[in-house]
């Protein structure tokens, strides 16, 4: 299905998964869509979250044509320490 965004357009962004009832059933779990100019800058979103939270990463960002910027999708359980 189609979702509406922050600018008032109905659509998801190319190559980002839908968000499922697994990914929050339960209290702890989160998705995290990060928003960057850049991959580095997405990148270092996302291992910042993943120094304080177990994360299951991303391993690339998806760009929507005419639009600025990538995006990144992790999925965070709060309930877990992350990886050593």
């Amino acid at each position: 299905s189609r979702h509406p965004n922050l600018h008032g357009r109905r659509h998801v962004v190319p190559g980002m998964r839908p968000i499922h009832d697994a990914h929050i059933a339960l209290p702890g779990l989160a998705v995290v869509d990060v928003a960057a100019a850049d991959d580095a800058t997405a990148f270092a979103v996302q291992n910042l979250l993943a120094t304080h939270h177990a994360i299951a990463p991303a391993d690339r960002t998806t760009r929507e044509p005419g639009e600025p910027g990538v995006r990144l999708r992790c999925f965070i359980d709060l309930r877990q320490e992350p990886d050593a």
